[in-house]
């Protein structure tokens, strides 16, 4: 459940193929390869074959399904990912995680039900509220 590799390294910012700066808002569907970084703010969801990287102060209300999921903002909705889910100090996630691999640092908040999915394609789902 806890992955003890450090995942993190393949959401490296230089590889970044779409950014949703800072002072933008987008509101709809976002399907999109690669990795997305949102620095901003996105109501609606976000359905990408990559990496969804959520930058501090980033705010999305949708659903989210990637491979991976970084996140230091706020998340409402739920997020589905393929490999690892890696919540900071920072996140806000407020919803439903279907995941393999999840890590949640310190000072996180995590408001919702976890669904883990094991190697064996087994599922475990327990209620973490973690403030």
């Amino acid at each position: 459940m806890f992955n003890k590799g450090n995942k993190s390294d393949i959401l490296n910012a230089e590889k970044v193929d779409t950014i949703i700066g800072h002072s933008t808002t987008f509101e709809g569907t976002i399907k999109a390869e690669g990795t997305v970084r949102v620095n901003g703010n996105v109501t609606g969801e976000l359905i990408v074959t990559g990496n969804v990287i959520l930058g501090e102060g980033s705010m999305v209300k949708g659903n989210i399904k990637a491979e991976n999921v970084h996140v230091a903002g706020t998340v409402q909705g739920n997020i589905t990912a393929g490999g690892q889910l890696h919540m900071t100090s920072s996140a806000k996630v407020t919803g439903d995680v279907d995941v393999k691999n999840i890590i949640i640092d310190e000072g996180a908040v995590f408001n919702g039900h976890c669904k883990t999915i094991a190697a064996d394609g087994s599922q475990s789902k327990e209620k973490l509220n973690i403030a």
